[in-house]
């Protein structure tokens, strides 16, 4: 079954290419949504998939590029439709 996470990754996740590295890793688990830059310094991912994914993904992202450092990660199930998303972008 598909579900849709809101993830809010802090640290340093700004100006060290995370978005670049979050849209990859979905893509390549074959996950949907997108990947952000927040005004606060956080970085916010939607993504979209089955559960066992995103879970992979969620390790992915607690990784991070080279240079980031994740600090912490809030995680919040939405409920959006398992459809609204057709390819993993980043989002400006």
């Amino acid at each position: 079954m598909k579900k849709t996470l809101k993830i809010i990754v802090k640290g340093r996740v700004q100006g060290v290419g995370y978005r670049w590295f979050a849209r990859q890793a979905a893509r390549e688990l074959g996950l949907t949504g997108y990947v952000r830059n927040l005004p606060d310094g956080n970085v916010e991912v939607v993504a979209q998939g089955e559960e066992a994914v995103l879970n992979q993904f969620i390790q992915e992202l607690n990784r991070g590029p080279g240079f980031a450092y994740v600090v912490d990660m809030d995680i919040e199930e939405l409920d959006i439709a398992s459809d609204k998303y057709r390819s993993f972008e980043i989002a400006f």
